[in-house]
């Protein structure tokens, strides 16, 4: 995958399953500036919390951005 920006939708996963989900796609897109985390807000913030917990000292993510939109955390790899 060669697009700059990528998005993935963790809606309905457990933590575990989204934390592996996310992973995978972060080996797929290794040309990407962003990777968008769609979560969602609605039912809870268990899975926003962890993402941002675990991805802020992840070694591929440069840093971890809130969205405008309180549903979804971007995840930056690359500096444009």
């Amino acid at each position: 995958m060669n697009e700059a920006f990528q998005e993935i939708d963790v809606h309905g996963m457990t933590k575990a399953q989204a934390l592996t989900a996310i992973d995978a796609k972060l080996k797929r897109c290794s040309s990407a500036y962003t990777l968008r985390v769609i979560h969602g807000y609605h039912g809870g913030t268990v899975l926003r919390d962890a993402i941002r917990a675990h991805y802020r000292n992840h070694p591929k993510v440069k840093r971890v951005e809130l969205g405008l939109n309180p549903g979804d955390t971007d995840l930056i790899l690359r500096e444009l």
